[in-house]
């Protein structure tokens, strides 16, 4: 028997059409990224932030940025998923429960610093390179969580960067990754695409 969360997988498909009447309150968004930052993250950095676009204004504005795609404003809430450049001084703060836990010495804390220290601190690309997957695994949770909770999204990377942290006053230190829209489905959305067969894509060495 095949386990809930693997036919969710399997029949997850991404939504180009939304419900503009359905409504999710502020604990319902909360909920989905409490699930969302359970995705992992290098050395524990949790470097990603969640901006929920979700009054019709909020919206609007990102929709201006998005290419005027309609999804952006008749889905519940639109996120902006950004990926944070990696902040060697938050690593304290992020591994203390786990040490007060006793899952983690101190020294292997300490190590963990020195080790993105020296991985991030002169190489921007490995920096950026690192916010993007953090950004990526969030909205991938996201996804799933989502769906998970009865809803639908569309992950869309069909947008102004430069215009989102514009019109939302990201700093500098923050990269917008993806948008993700979450809410009902409407009719005529498409189901899942085939996918390519395992043998072109897999080897196993």
């Amino acid at each position: 028997m095949t386990h809930p969360a693997l036919t969710l997988i399997e029949q997850r498909a991404s939504a180009n059409r939304f419900d503009p009447a359905h409504v999710l309150q502020d604990s319902e968004i909360e909920s989905l990224i409490r699930f969302a930052t359970r995705a992992p993250t290098a050395y524990n950095l949790q470097n990603w932030r969640f901006i929920a676009a979700h009054t019709p204004q909020a919206k609007a504005r990102l929709r201006q940025a998005a290419h005027d795609q309609p999804k952006v404003t008749e889905a519940a809430v639109t996120f902006i998923v950004c990926g944070l450049l990696p902040n060697l001084d938050v690593l304290p703060e992020r591994l203390r429960p786990f040490i007060e836990a006793g899952f983690m010495s101190s020294d292997t804390a300490a190590g963990w610093r020195e080790g993105a220290r020296l991985q991030y601190t002169n190489d921007p690309r490995t920096a950026r390179d690192e916010a993007v997957r953090s950004a990526t695994f969030g909205a991938a949770t996201l996804i799933h969580a989502a769906e998970a909770q009865g809803l639908v999204s569309g992950p869309m990377v069909g947008f102004d960067p430069e215009g989102v942290a514009r019109e939302f006053g990201l700093q500098a230190h923050e990269v917008p990754v993806v948008l993700v829209a979450v809410g009902r489905a409407a009719s005529g959305n498409w189901p899942q695409k085939p996918r390519r067969p395992l043998a072109e894509v897999l080897e196993i060495v």
